[in-house]
């Protein structure tokens, strides 16, 4: 019972940092963003035009293009120190709710025991991973001496390092992708600095 009272309060204090960052960089009532109807009628009409084959590949390059800026944009308007930490309660938060509920099946005397092993097994996935993602982390701080660094599991194939610095060269970047490599082993690498 005591785990799901620290899950909680966990929850709701990343909810409340969330929610506070968000209202002290949220625009003002006159900064708000409007189409002009005349302008989304030749988006409509522009896009009836191309080939669907060309449209698919457009709006994939335009909905990457919208995740990158987004993340900028939300990053760049907040405190350094607030970002790691608000990344990092976010990543543990749902890293947490994903092992209730696989704790859960498990538990379950209704599941199966193909589904138990599986629960098992994506749980132990779970805090291996997070102890390669700690490892790494630990390992680049110490290599350039970095204040602070972030590793985060995009997806089975991805990991993003984020670091805290004024610039990164393309050396040091580098040395983070083969130090990342040697710890995820053949994934794709991106790396990414936040000043101080």
């Amino acid at each position: 019972m005591l785990k799901k009272q620290t899950v909680w309060l966990l929850t709701m204090l990343s909810l409340m940092i969330v929610l506070s960052v968000y209202y002290l960089n949220s625009p003002s009532e006159g900064d708000l963003a409007y189409f002009d109807s005349d302008e989304q009628q030749e988006q409509t009409t522009s896009s009836t035009t191309v080939d669907p084959l060309e449209q698919e590949e457009t709006t994939e390059s335009e909905d990457i293009e919208e995740m990158e800026n987004a993340d900028k944009l939300n990053t760049s308007s907040i405190n350094t120190d607030e970002y790691f930490a608000a990344v990092r309660m976010e990543i543990t938060n749902q890293r947490s709710m994903e092992k209730e509920r696989l704790e859960g099946i498990f538990a379950s005397s209704e599941s199966s025991s193909d589904e138990k092993t599986e629960a098992y097994e994506a749980m132990k996935e779970i805090e291996n991973l997070n102890k390669k993602e700690t490892i790494l982390e630990d390992t680049i701080k110490s290599l350039n001496g970095y204040e602070e660094v972030l590793v985060r599991n995009v997806s089975d194939n991805n990991v993003v390092v984020t670091v805290q610095t004024d610039s990164l060269s393309v050396t040091e970047a580098n040395e983070i992708i083969q130090t990342a490599k040697d710890e995820f082993g053949e994934i794709d690498i991106e790396v990414v600095y936040q000043s101080s």
